[in-house]
């Protein structure tokens, strides 16, 4: 099962190639894609993501993770989220949003096993 692609992004906008809904932060894994909702962890800017934001995309099995700042790169990403990814065994990148969608593409057209999270405003 291949990852979809992220046919486009715009502040507050993305679309996932197959699927029909919008959304403004989301989640993508081999085989689907859902909103990223930070009212489930209580994500915040800051601290910013934490583990829990990144378990159900970790459980698809994927073998690198992008994930989105946002445009402005304000969210932010904690060394000890980034050291709970790599103790799974996943390979793990960080962008302003715009470059890891591009990374994230970028790796779904080489057929890795790849999911994100994004942020699509700040």
């Amino acid at each position: 099962m291949s990852s979809p692609e992220i046919a486009s992004l715009s502040w507050g906008h993305m679309k996932v190639k197959g699927c029909s809904t919008s959304y403004k932060d989301c989640k993508v894994w081999p085989g689907g894609s859902r909103a990223w909702d930070w009212r489930e962890t209580g994500t915040d800017h800051y601290p910013g993501v934490q583990p829990a934001d990144l378990e159900d995309v970790l459980r698809k099995g994927v073998q690198t993770l992008v994930i989105g700042r946002g445009m402005s790169e304000a969210l932010q990403v904690p060394p000890s989220t980034l050291d709970y990814v790599k103790k799974q065994g996943v390979d793990v990148r960080v962008f302003q949003t715009e470059q890891a969608v591009k990374e994230y593409n970028a790796l779904v057209e080489q057929g890795a096993k790849v999911g994100g999270v994004f942020h699509s405003t700040c």
